[in-house]
């Protein structure tokens, strides 16, 4: 028996769109970061990139629990002394929605060239409109 090994050229990608709206970061994010690797497919394979597109709408919409608004810390240095920037989950969520979500999947993806190309596979948009119609995307719920 021969175990099966995807190559590049015999890989598939679909498009996907999900809604965001009135779901849970974390649990979206964990759901959207398989299907961008392609653990929901037969043809995984670990070393391979092997997952689909996924566009996310209505990041803006999306819910927490908790107290994660306002205790939730988002860390950036410009690397000068003293150079160190925090903001609250809420005023991220208010200023740039999309990078809320796309930080929590980029968390969730391998680290290296391969996840850096698993990543580029995401579009999140704010709002409920995307300018990926031409490529006729199926709807995933999870």
């Amino acid at each position: 028996m021969k175990t099966y090994m995807a190559s590049a050229s015999s890989i598939e990608r679909k498009w996907y769109v999900v809604d965001a709206e009135g779901q849970t970061l974390g649990r979206l994010a964990a759901n959207v970061a398989a299907v961008l690797r392609g653990k929901n497919k037969p043809t995984f394979t670990p070393f391979l990139d092997t997952g689909d597109y996924v566009i996310v709408v209505n990041a803006d919409k999306i819910k927490v629990s908790g107290k994660k608004l306002d205790q939730k810390l988002y860390t950036t240095h410009s690397a000068y002394v003293g150079g160190v920037k925090k903001e609250t989950l809420k005023s991220k969520l208010a200023r740039k929605p999309e990078q809320v979500f796309e930080l929590a999947v980029k968390g969730m993806l391998p680290k290296g060239p391969l996840g850096r190309q698993m990543f580029k596979k995401l579009h999140v948009y704010a709002g409920l409109e995307h300018e990926h119609a031409a490529q006729k995307p199926e709807e995933l719920k999870f």
